[in-house]
């Protein structure tokens, strides 16, 4: 399992890091910061599947985890909510150093 979660850390890192060269060159062409949404970016790449985690929410989940909590995550930077992501997944696979050491037993 812990592997499993680590493999997703690096992938939303890698997208993270993806996203935030984008914005970084956009930001030079345009000579202003450009941020671009998680929901633009996730229809430029996916558009059919944002209805589908919509849905998924909407019948699985309450009505209103959708409106007020999914449309905030969607609206903020992408490369913002990739790495905030990536170090959650990487938090729940962290493993602690044994307390007295690496010569226990």
């Amino acid at each position: 399992m812990r592997f499993v979660l680590r493999t997703l850390s690096v992938v939303a890192l890698v997208i993270a890091v993806m996203a935030g060269v984008i914005d970084a060159i956009q930001s030079v062409a345009a000579t202003e910061p450009v941020l671009t949404p998680l929901a633009v970016a996730w229809s430029t790449v996916s558009p059919g599947t944002i209805a589908l985690v919509a849905d998924g929410i909407m019948h699985n989940l309450h009505p209103l985890a959708w409106d007020p909590a999914a449309i905030w995550v969607l609206s903020q930077p992408a490369f913002a909510v990739m790495l905030a992501l990536s170090l959650a997944l990487w938090i729940c696979a962290y493993k602690r150093p044994p307390v007295a050491g690496r010569f226990t037993a």
